[in-house]
């Protein structure tokens, strides 16, 4: 995986949707109690777009938040639940503009987080 975490050079990393090894092997860092990040691109200043992989260890939680803008997510292995249910490995979320949530992750997981603003913790 090659690119700059601006966005500025594209970016490919194959098999990343079909092979947990791939997954396994991003660079991940800290990100905030039970979860480790590995930063696709954020905007500069950290008030626009951004993208990354998060890791849930089981029982990882993050507290309830607000989107002033979209959030995707796509679940690559394992579970993380919130108000709207149980998201399982496949699952495709999109939390609307103005939305809260807290999410937990009972058993641990690996998400593709794609945000329009940064969230907002409440």
């Amino acid at each position: 995986m090659t690119a700059a975490r601006d966005g500025s050079v594209a970016l490919s990393i194959p098999g990343v949707l079909t092979d947990p090894a791939v997954r396994q092997a991003l660079i991940w860092e800290p990100f905030r109690e039970g979860l480790e990040i590995s930063w696709l691109y954020q905007a500069p200043d950290f008030d626009g777009p951004s993208a990354a992989f998060l890791k849930y260890a089981p029982g990882a939680h993050v507290p309830t938040h607000e989107h002033p803008g979209f959030e995707h997510i796509l679940v690559l292995e394992g579970s993380q639940r919130d108000q709207n249910g149980l998201h399982e490995a496949g699952a495709v979320v999109i939390n609307p503009p103005k939305t809260q949530h807290a999410v937990t992750s009972d058993d641990g997981c690996i998400v593709l987080a794609i945000w329009q603003m940064p969230v907002r913790f409440l």
